[in-house]
């Protein structure tokens, strides 16, 4: 017999019969995990690709056209050290020489294996076809795609074993010096390309921009 005083109570149910309130607990448990769970992937993926974002530091000009022109702070750049920006999509390699890796451009039979030594090809600005392949020796530049393949090089920095440095391709094996000459026993075709640059200043420069070629074109170049 029921007691009039304690009916039973529908388990499963809410006050009107028409919803299950198990289920609706369950699914709103759901949701509540999947949103958690998504928002810890978004930030794990976050954390994961702000270094390499990070390491992208150019800073946008805003005096030109911000697809073509990247400002760079190379103030805290020590000799021997390299940084990477990011110039029209391209990973862009800046470096700032050592004495000793000067010096390896200027010794005697440095360029013997080399494919093109004087930079003969047209993989870089006029104010770049010399010895350094830059706009000033301590500083260089260079778009960092292997023109084998279109890899991208690992930058050798100068060491006891090699006081210069130089770039090799991790995928099949391009060498390239600290002036990113291609050596002639290795696959890659050409220099790695220099993009146009103007010194602003001892700390700041500026890639898109060439004062001593102004009218270089990067499209222009043999390859990419």
């Amino acid at each position: 017999m029921q007691d009039p005083e304690n009916p039973p109570i529908s388990v499963g149910k809410d006050t009107t019969g028409d919803k299950v309130i198990d289920g609706d607990i369950d699914t709103k448990r759901r949701n509540v995990l999947t949103k958690l769970t998504f928002g810890a992937g978004c930030a794990g993926v976050c954390a994961l690709a702000y270094p390499f974002l990070d390491s992208l530091n150019g800073t946008r000009a805003s005096a030109f056209d911000e697809s073509d022109v990247v400002d760079v702070d190379i103030s805290m750049l020590r000799p021997g050290q390299q940084k990477v920006v990011q110039w029209r999509n391209w990973p862009v390699f800046v470096q700032r020489r050592t004495r000793e890796a000067l010096a390896s451009l200027q010794a005697p039979g440095a360029d013997r294996d080399l494919r093109d030594p004087t930079s003969r090809v047209l993989q870089q600005p006029r104010d770049a076809t010399n010895w350094h392949r830059s706009v000033v020796p301590e500083i260089g530049v260079y778009i960092g795609i292997c023109t084998h393949l279109g890899c991208v090089p690992n930058y050798n920095a100068p060491s006891a074993a090699d006081l210069a440095g130089s770039y090799v391709c991790p995928c099949h094996g391009s060498h390239f010096d600290i002036a990113g000459r291609a050596f002639s026993d290795a696959p890659a075709p050409y220099n790695l390309p220099v993009p146009p640059v103007t010194m602003l200043s001892a700390n700041t420069l500026r890639i898109g921009l060439s004062k001593g070629d102004p009218t270089f074109d990067i499209n222009d170049i043999q390859q990419i």
